[in-house]
């Protein structure tokens, strides 16, 4: 089973933008009621889908380089990446269900 994993502004080049496979991110911070509310799923998707699918979270309050860079402005932020490139971005506390809609047309290959 997977964890999401913690991404920094250091190792966000290495771990999102060069992953061999698309990559969700959470941007939250631990003040964030709505981010604490989407973590289980987010949780949930990165075992149910961590074959094809790296997930991460970045804590804004300790790395604000990323989320600038990536305009960043309301949390949580869930941004889908695809070498390299955003290619989905979800601002709020949606279900997993709405999130899995979104990223799963994403994916090579989707799990259960």
């Amino acid at each position: 089973m997977a964890s999401p994993l913690e991404v920094t502004d250091a190792t966000f080049q290495d771990e999102i933008l060069n992953s061999d496979k698309p990559a969700l991110v959470d941007f939250w911070a631990d003040w964030c009621g709505p981010c604490r509310m989407i973590a289980p799923s987010v949780k949930a998707i990165a075992e149910a889908y961590g074959d094809s699918l790296k997930v991460a979270k970045v804590d804004v309050d300790d790395n604000p380089a990323v989320p600038g860079r990536y305009g960043v402005v309301g949390i949580p932020t869930l941004m889908l990446f695809k070498n390299g490139e955003v290619v989905e971005r979800i601002v709020g506390a949606l279900p997993k269900d709405r999130i899995l809609a979104q990223i799963l047309p994403h994916l090579e290959t989707a799990a259960a």
